[in-house]
């Protein structure tokens, strides 16, 4: 199999250097060139022809935004890897990129006491993502024939009697909204919370993977862009219908009946598919809470995170909705669960806003009828 060839772009020697190392030492990938800044950038990948691009976001010349956006003018599908700084310049920045088409976005290494360590968490973090636009491993396998699901769009799904989980007695009114998504998950997010326009009637818990600050930022932009209530979750803090509550990047996100109330639970617990917060984590709180209430959405994002949370759903009578592959920046993450035979519908990105919707007001527009 041919290797995959990456243009390494970054003002820094000492990063190319490092980023280039990394590279070169996976059999897989090779490095096809490298550039000092984004005009440089866009001058070599007519000449080397990569098949994916990791671009640094502060550059002098032409920074990594403007560079995505010009890459996009001319290379629509050329995935691009953003490199970040774990700063708050470095999350507006970097979620600026992501918004003008960058696929993924991983962070500089800072304060690791070594190259050597650097280049192991390069290699841990960078390589996956690199791999994840090519290798089918990085998702389930393809999909084999089978039954279709009832949904707006027909996918098939198949039959797997020894994982699926028959829902447990009568579905009842939706009372929560579950969300969990990875790579590509900000712009999937922002579309789904541009269809839905208004506050829903129950309260929205989701899992972003993405480290501190980050989430911080995202929060604010998806309830700028959507005028919805989004917010970073808080420990103790009351889930209130029409609220949205993101998961803070370094910390586990559950909730908890109290009496009368249900809250938020923050913790640092042992991170889950090398996740934290992970998607599972949250899935099975929200499942032992408001069990067959549970409307699940999982969306792009590479690995399973996800996977045993919507098991946990299914068993308890709650509905999951998984995106499909042709919309996914990566059919990890709803791959798996479709693969499982788990979904109850699946679905473009575009249409999963409105699904939304209509599953929460026609659960309990029939039980007031």
């Amino acid at each position: 199999m041919p290797k995959i060839r990456v243009l390494v772009v970054d003002d820094a020697v000492v990063m190319r250097k490092i980023i280039s190392d990394v590279i070169s030492r996976d059999p897989e990938l090779e490095v096809a060139a490298v550039a000092a800044n984004g005009k440089i950038a866009l001058q070599r990948i007519p000449q080397v022809n990569p098949d994916v691009v990791t671009l640094d976001v502060e550059m002098p010349e032409m920074d990594g935004v403007t560079t995505v956006r010009e890459i996009r003018k001319v290379y629509p599908k050329l995935p691009v890897v953003m490199f970040s700084t774990l700063t708050q310049r470095g999350a507006e920045v970097t979620l600026d990129a992501l918004s003008a088409g960058a696929n993924d976005y991983v962070t500089k290494p800072a304060n690791v006491g070594s190259v050597t360590e650097s280049m192991n968490r390069l290699a841990t973090e960078l390589l996956p993502r690199l791999k994840s636009f090519f290798h089918p491993k990085s998702g389930p396998p393809p999909l084999a024939p089978g039954p279709r699901v009832s949904s707006p769009v027909s996918v098939p799904v198949p039959t797997l009697p020894l994982t699926v989980r028959p829902a447990r007695g009568p579905r009842g009114p939706i009372e929560v909204v579950c969300v969990g998504t990875s790579t590509g998950g900000p712009n999937a997010l922002a579309d789904v919370f541009g269809a839905i326009r208004k506050p829903l009637p129950v309260p929205m818990v989701i899992v972003q993977h993405m480290p501190p600050v980050f989430t911080k930022i995202l929060a604010e932009r998806l309830a700028k862009i959507a005028g919805l209530p989004v917010v970073e979750g808080s420990d103790g803090v009351c889930v209130e219908p029409g609220g949205v509550y993101l998961a803070p990047g370094g910390k586990h996100m559950e909730v908890r009946k109290d009496g009368n109330q249900i809250r938020l639970r923050l913790h640092e617990g042992t991170p889950e598919n090398s996740c934290r917060p992970a998607v599972d984590v949250l899935f099975r709180s929200v499942a032992e809470v408001y069990g067959a209430s549970t409307l699940a959405v999982v969306m792009t994002g590479m690995g399973q995170d996800g996977l045993r949370g919507c098991e946990v759903i299914r068993e308890r009578g709650g509905q999951v909705i998984a995106q499909d592959q042709a919309t996914s920046v990566v059919w990890g993450m709803p791959g798996y669960v479709v693969q499982h035979g788990l979904a109850d519908a699946v679905l473009p990105l575009l249409q999963i806003g409105p699904d939304l919707v209509r599953r929460v007001q026609e659960k309990r527009c029939a039980v007031h009828a």
